[in-house]
């Protein structure tokens, strides 16, 4: 998506205030809900997603499953709201060894695990809004020992509100930050002592609030515990607790599923190779047959054109032949005429001998 254009600075892709903060996305709800809301803290619009179970209730970018990011900024901040609950977000990469590899941050988990295809790790979040600063470069030279080269999907499950998600080239300090990319709270003025017997209503000065940056732990031997308000609100009622265990056994079903669709898409297209070699057979032993065909067919051709040049060359001996024939039959001819008018010439002398005889 990203791939052919300018990538500098700070790179946009959610932004709960604007007129389609899920433009660029997708949602997957079960037992849950994904809704705009505005928030008391900060009396601005953010991004509610809210769900019974952790796996079920999440958005994904791009929205196209055969489409990719292609976002190269190597660091990727979200301002984003602690509800006190499980919360979850993906992010897959690709490396310089042509390998997506899929990071995986959560609170509910307790130790860092590396796989070849997949890294989950823990992370401590303060109360209400936060800054999470994730540098993916750092990240995937400490776990696979490669370089990173580009982001290519991104997932944020529940419980969580978002306030923006963006990319950027390097960490920002807060006077570098644009005014659309900071997170104001509003905070009461004081009065004067003047002011105290005067009624005004009260004005709001907007305070900067810092960046906090959630330290991202690799080994945590303590289970993360959710703390419990005296008074749960309508959400916490409607949706209970859910085990770490049960997540990850989820999560687990999830990558297994995935895996087995990976498997048979790779057969169905081991199959069609198959049949496109079978066709390319076939059309190859009619190509050897129609070849046959031609040369049989020439075969035959010049064998007829050797009979009639064979036929030609005996009748031409035969033309030769006739003449000279004709000429001996010529010649035995005229010799049996000469012996013919020699005997009439002999008998004629003897008949007149005979008659001087006689007379």
């Amino acid at each position: 998506m990203f791939r052919n254009t300018y990538q500098g600075g700070f790179l946009s892709i959610l932004y709960s205030c604007g007129s389609s903060p899920l433009e660029l996305w997708d949602m997957h709800v079960k037992n849950g809900y994904i809704r705009r809301i505005t928030d008391e803290e900060i009396k601005s619009l953010a991004l509610e997603i809210a769900g019974t179970n952790v796996a079920t209730t999440y958005i994904y970018c791009p929205a196209f499953p055969k489409k990719e990011l292609g976002i190269k900024l190597p660091f990727l901040i979200i301002i984003i709201k602690n509800m006190k609950k499980y919360f979850t977000f993906e992010i897959t990469i690709l490396d310089d060894k042509n390998m997506h590899r899929r990071f995986r941050v959560s609170n509910f988990q307790s130790t860092t695990r590396i796989r070849p295809f997949s890294t989950s790790m823990p992370i401590g979040l303060s109360g209400g809004w936060n800054q999470i600063q994730f540098n993916l470069s750092d990240f995937t030279r400490r776990a696979y020992g490669t370089n990173y080269i580009e982001t290519t999907r991104m997932q944020i499950h529940a419980n969580c509100r978002i306030r923006r998600v963006y990319f950027a080239d390097r960490l920002y300090s807060e006077d570098e930050l644009p005014e659309e990319f900071k997170l104001f709270l509003p905070m009461h003025r004081k009065k004067c002592v003047r002011e105290e017997d005067v009624l005004k209503k009260p004005t709001l000065i907007l305070e900067k609030v810092p960046s906090v940056e959630p330290i991202i732990e690799p080994k945590v031997e303590e289970i993360l515990e959710l703390p419990v308000t005296k008074e749960p609100d309508l959400i916490e009622k409607a949706i209970p607790d859910v085990r770490a265990e049960e997540v990850e056994e989820i999560i687990i079903k999830k990558d297994e599923e995935e895996k087995e669709e990976g498997a048979e898409e790779a057969g169905e297209e081991a199959e069609e190779a198959e049949e496109e070699a079978e066709e390319e057979a076939e059309e190859a032993e009619e190509e050897a047959e129609v070849v046959e065909e031609t040369e049989e067919a020439e075969e035959e051709v010049e064998k007829e054109e050797e009979e009639i040049k064979v036929e030609e060359t005996v009748v031409a001996e035969e033309e030769e032949v006739e003449p000279v024939a004709a000429t001996r039959e010529y010649e035995v001819e005229e010799e049996e005429k000469e012996d013919i008018l020699e005997d009439e010439d002999e008998e004629d002398e003897n008949e007149e001998n005979e008659r001087e005889a006689e007379e």
